[in-house]
């Protein structure tokens, strides 16, 4: 082989390292709001009860972002996470069912400091229709793939009864969305070009519930 045709390989980050991601930048906010400029691994360790060898690894990936015997700097990091997981531009996200948890999950939106927006709410219910969820007017869903390709929506949210849920998830699809958050109790099927992340809630208390005491 040429050696001149060689490509570097990109180290493939596995997802419980993104996973991770989140968790750094959440904590490393509390800090930065408490005026805290640098952090060690080993801090970081002990307060999220992670191993700092693994803490280390996980931004290795992305690069140097450490100084040996001073640690982090802490607003540099927190720049530099929310680059990675893109954050540090806006980022569109439709919601399809405006029940108790569609609503709930809209108020904490209206109130995230951060880029990652809902821009848009639908349901399928005539009543609903009209009214207004934090600011946005809840469409139908024949509006969903015109209000999507409008807002550059990238992102969609299901919270809407599991025989209802494949259906959203094939407009959304449909509309050209890239990830999809299902809240709905099913797996839905979507193309390898879409990512899904399951929130099943009760999939996670009955887990939670093998660690209980007898």
């Amino acid at each position: 082989m040429d050696g001149g045709n060689r490509r570097m390989k990109t180290p493939k980050i596995s997802e419980a390292v993104v996973r991770r991601l989140p968790i750094y930048l959440r904590f490393l906010n509390e800090l930065n709001v408490k005026n805290v400029h640098t952090v060690s691994s080993q801090d970081l360790g002990q307060k999220l009860d992670l191993n700092p060898a693994q803490i280390r690894k996980d931004l290795a990936y992305f690069g140097e972002f450490g100084k040996k015997g001073i640690g982090y700097d802490v607003g540099y990091l927190i720049e530099k996470i929310r680059q990675i997981l893109k954050l540090d531009k806006l980022i569109p996200v439709a919601l399809v069912g405006t029940g108790n948890l569609g609503r709930a999950l809209s108020n904490y939106n209206a109130y995230m400091h951060d880029n990652m927006k809902i821009v848009a709410v639908f349901d399928a219910d005539e009543r609903k229709i009209g009214g207004s969820l934090n600011n946005l007017t809840v469409q139908p869903m024949r509006e969903l793939g015109e209000a999507i390709r409008k807002h550059q929506v990238r992102i969609g949210i299901i919270t809407v009864p599991a025989a209802e849920a494949q259906n959203v998830a094939n407009q959304f699809v449909e509309a050209g969305v890239e990830g999809i958050l299902n809240f709905a109790p099913i797996i839905i099927k979507v193309p390898l070009t879409v990512r899904v992340h399951h929130a099943d809630l009760t999939a996670e208390l009955q887990s939670l519930a093998y660690y209980l005491e007898k």
